[in-house]
């Protein structure tokens, strides 16, 4: 099992097995809150074809279609921030060469989790969630999480959106056609922990929302921003920019004009991938 087949279902062990039969370089895909491993599966295309393995491992019990996944919400529930980091870690360790790591949203914030610890060759933090010393709170980034915030009990529940509040914190950037489109193909629950973990990231000393951001081992980073983000604006990606700038590595930013949260799925997905496997290509062949 050495070559990559879209929209074949693997297990993660199948992927790990077929990531070094191949003796390519492993791109890590992670997705964030309210998506599936699937919505990287044009992406997974794009990177296999140019030379490298993709695997995109789920958060821990992930299930394989969105309406799996929206008839049984209660498999999401009780996923922390540190508990998927951990996961992702352990998928790696399992690797026979460091994988790039690539991440969109919670998945950004895992990805800068795991090059902290020092197991990413290249990465990609795209519209990433905040961690620990990311001050900005802007009030698109609360109302986008205010259907999660506003009530406690929801931390150790699995939290839907409405098509509404989708179109506001993924799709306000896309038409109401598209809108539509990408909340039936992609969207399911969400657990609501890691929600609450980031919003109280910077009045926890012993927060699981945190980056080693001076790591030397922790690579080249390429910080991304959708020009048009609700849930995580460009002051948010700015200031975790500038915290990773702190580290001896190469960090860069770039912000893509016009875009939503929903720029890694949306018809402008190819630009963002694009984007993505021209920074990795540099520094990992």
């Amino acid at each position: 099992m050495s070559e990559y087949s879209p929209g074949v279902p693997e297990t993660i062990e199948e992927e790990i097995e077929r990531a070094n039969a191949s003796g390519r370089t492993p791109v890590v895909f992670i997705h964030g809150l309210w998506l599936l491993p699937s919505s990287w599966d044009r992406w997974a295309v794009v990177f296999a074809e140019a030379g490298y393995t993709p695997l995109t491992p789920g958060w821990p019990d992930d299930p394989e279609t969105v309406a799996e996944a929206n008839a049984h919400p209660e498999v999401f529930a009780n996923k922390t921030v540190g508990q998927v980091a951990d996961h992702y870690a352990a998928v790696i360790g399992k690797l026979d060469k460091k994988p790039a790591v690539i991440g969109h949203s919670f998945g950004g914030l895992l990805a800068q989790m795991v090059a902290g610890m020092g197991l990413s060759a290249a990465t990609v933090a795209i519209d990433a969630a905040p961690f620990r010393g990311v001050l900005p709170l802007p009030i698109s980034a609360l109302k986008s999480s205010a259907p999660v915030l506003g009530n406690p009990a929801n931390r150790h529940r699995a939290v839907p959106l409405t098509y509404d509040q989708f179109r506001f914190a993924f799709a306000n950037a896309v038409s109401e056609e598209e809108a539509k489109e990408l909340y039936d193909a992609y969207a399911v629950p969400a657990p609501g922990a890691p929600l609450f973990q980031a919003a109280a990231a910077n009045l926890n000393p012993w927060t699981e929302a945190k980056v080693d951001t001076e790591n030397p081992d922790r690579g080249p980073l390429l910080v991304v921003s959708g020009e048009k983000d609700h849930t995580v604006p460009r002051a948010i990606a700015e200031a975790s920019f500038k915290r990773q700038q702190r580290n001896p590595g190469t960090t860069e930013f770039v912000e893509i004009a016009g875009r939503g949260h929903a720029l890694t799925i949306d018809n402008g997905w190819r630009e963002v991938a694009d984007t993505a496997l021209t920074f990795i290509r540099r520094f990992v062949g």
